[in-house]
């Protein structure tokens, strides 16, 4: 059984207790379908909101947008910018196809990346679906104050960095985040 340090388990007693979380769906098949009319399936969507609820934590908006490196940028700093948003969770557009742009996008706005997080979670992805873990480019940075997570379309992959990662530690990433 792993111990967290003396000051770990006193950063995560003294940090916010109930987090606001920016849901957002990086898309383009299911962007398109939205501005048609239809309602498209948003299984890894829904996947975070239900963490996040189950959690004690609030969805503060839900957000879908097409694979385009401005609209991603425009909706990563305007959610950033949200006051009622602590943290952001986008999925989608995180592997290696020309198309997946979030990464790019979303490293090139980070003021600090948190390595760890990626690293954990390919290592924790492997462990479930071997080599083909190193496919995902899964990352997590600091903007603006504020924590963005970056997590495949694949729901089997968003619960495990949800459940295995994100929930345990979004309080207290959130706290050194707001730090100055």
């Amino acid at each position: 059984m792993l111990q967290e340090g003396k000051s770990t388990l006193e950063h995560k007693r003294t940090a916010p207790g109930k987090i606001s979380v920016a849901v957002v769906t990086c898309s383009t098949s299911r962007f398109e379908k939205s501005r048609k009319g239809e309602t498209p399936q948003d299984a890894s969507g829904d996947v975070i909101v239900e963490e996040i609820t189950l959690a004690g934590h609030a969805v503060a908006k839900r957000v879908l947008v097409s694979d385009d490196k401005k609209t991603v940028a425009r909706t990563i700093v305007s959610t950033c910018r949200d006051v009622s948003v602590d943290a952001v969770i986008i999925t989608g557009g995180t592997g290696i196809a020309s198309r997946d742009i979030t990464i790019e996008v979303a490293e090139g706005l980070f003021e600090k990346k948190i390595d760890g997080f990626g690293e954990l979670f390919r290592y924790l992805s492997f462990r479930e679906i071997g080599s083909s873990a190193m496919i995902s480019r899964s990352t997590a940075g600091i903007y603006s104050g504020k924590v963005i997570f970056c997590l495949p379309g694949s729901t089997d992959a968003v619960k495990l960095a949800m459940t295995r990662l994100i929930i345990p530690e979004i309080g207290h990433l959130v706290k050194h985040a707001k730090e100055k």
